[in-house]
């Protein structure tokens, strides 16, 4: 007897199990992630570390019609994504993106997001020659780019 046998195939038994694992991949993995992405973002404007940043990434995040402070959102995506968006949502929600940053970023951080993350996750277990990962890294953050500049002109 295999295991499809034992397991129900009632619709609603299958959307209560669906549903209990996505719960716990929210509790267990995102909200830690975001909460962590508020904390450290409370922390770096209590240092005056956002408003460094927006001084020194200001004139290259212009170019996207986005903020300096706007860069801390990508990089914290290009860790996890999940803390990417709460760093977002809190640059937002201490006014410095607003609704048309948030669509500029979006997509370049879902492009991007978690790379650091799946590296070894993903290309060591592939068995992806290491004399490729910088490349490939580099298309994904390619790829951003592109999307932030076709945002800009949408948004």
């Amino acid at each position: 007897m295999n295991n499809t046998d034992t397991q129900s195939k009632n619709p609603f038994d299958v959307f209560v199990i669906g549903a209990r694992k996505g719960w716990n991949i929210a509790v267990n993995n995102m909200i830690p992630n975001v909460l962590m992405a508020f904390a450290i973002a409370h922390i770096l404007d209590l240092l005056g570390v956002l408003n460094f940043m927006s001084v020194i990434f200001g004139p290259v995040m212009g170019i996207f019609g986005l903020p300096g402070q706007a860069v801390m959102a990508l990089l914290t995506a290009w860790l996890s994504l999940s803390a990417g968006v709460g760093m977002a949502v809190s640059l937002a929600g201490q006014g410095l993106l607003n609704g048309t940053h948030l669509t500029i970023l979006l997509p370049a951080m879902v492009l991007m997001g978690s790379q650091l993350q799946y590296m070894g996750r993903l290309l060591a277990v592939a068995d992806v020659k290491k004399k490729y990962w910088p490349l490939l890294m580099l298309t994904s953050i390619l790829n951003a780019v592109i999307a932030m500049f076709i945002m800009r002109i949408l948004a």
